[in-house]
């Protein structure tokens, strides 16, 4: 059990299914997300469900319909027992705490597709992973992904490990809103202290930032956290650095996201002291 208490989720700010149609985006840094996602995962970035004709396949109507039912009845109870819940129950968790700790908070929205959709970023497919698109300031998420994060890539398999991936796209959103992001994406986007890696290990911070602040005070939605817990999400910040992605033939100057000891690192950084201020990767000396 992760969450607290019971009753009905707050769905207001998720969707199932895909997004309007929109344009790759170019040089603006849009289309970054995903390509530095997808190499987080360990996947073809070029392959964004693209037909022959520049097309793309999204989710059907009938498969989006299921989805958004299964969102509409999500509660606190199913949230521990559900991967789609349990996406709309961190974002939950997520928006209250964000609210909380940073003035002018804007909640993103979440879509929870399957296979393909549509975003302001352009098409993509579940080949991606988990994304954040700031063309339409939405976090999408495969809920099929999870399993691929701990039969394929080794990440660890409880419920806080699939939060901390859901904690991170945000720590993208928090990155848009203070302008983070938009540096990040002016400082390239591969080597050992990119604007990239930067992005990706302040996002891994804001999500131990998160953490911090998740299971505490009477409002809290999670559980006292466990060591087990957070050894689980140590356990995924590992197995998706890019060193272990790669595997022998890691090269620094191809990283995006930094290696398995900075992701721990930086996560460990905003759950030690769970202050945003603390997540300040571009002044950091030293990944």
């Amino acid at each position: 059990m992760t969450f607290r208490g019971g009753g009905p989720l707050d769905t207001s700010n998720v969707s199932g299914g895909g997004g309007g149609r929109g344009k790759l985006a170019v040089g603006g840094g849009a289309g970054l997300i995903i390509v530095i996602v997808a190499a987080l995962f360990g996947f073809d970035p070029g392959v964004l469900g693209l037909g022959s004709d520049g097309s793309s396949t999204t989710s059907t109507s009938q498969e989006q319909s299921v989805i958004d039912e299964q969102i509409q009845g999500c509660t606190i109870e199913k949230a521990n027992e559900d991967t789609v819940c349990r996406i709309v129950a961190t974002t939950n968790s997520l928006d209250a705490v964000w609210a909380d700790i940073m003035p002018g908070y804007e909640p993103p929205q979440t879509k929870i597709f399957e296979g393909n959709v549509d975003t302001a970023c352009g098409p993509a497919t579940s080949d991606v992973g988990p994304f954040y698109c700031p063309g339409d300031q939405t976090a999408y998420f495969d809920p099929a992904f999870f399993d691929v994060l701990t039969d394929r890539l080794g990440g660890g398999d409880g419920p806080l490990a699939q939060e901390y991936v859901v904690a991170h796209e945000y720590g993208h959103h928090i990155e848009y809103l203070t302008g983070a992001l938009q540096k990040g994406q002016r400082q390239g986007a591969a080597g050992p202290t990119s604007g990239s890696v930067r992005i990706e290990l302040q996002a891994d911070c804001l999500a131990g930032v998160w953490a911090f602040h998740a299971d505490k005070g009477p409002d809290a939605m999670l559980e006292p956290l466990t060591q087990q817990q957070i050894n689980d999400v140590i356990q995924t910040a590992k197995a998706i650095g890019d060193d272990a992605i790669q595997g022998d033939s890691s090269n620094p100057e191809g990283w995006t996201h930094g290696s398995s000891d900075q992701r721990v690192r930086w996560f460990n950084v905003g759950y030690s002291a769970g202050d945003p201020a603390s997540c300040d990767t571009f002044a950091a000396g030293s990944l």
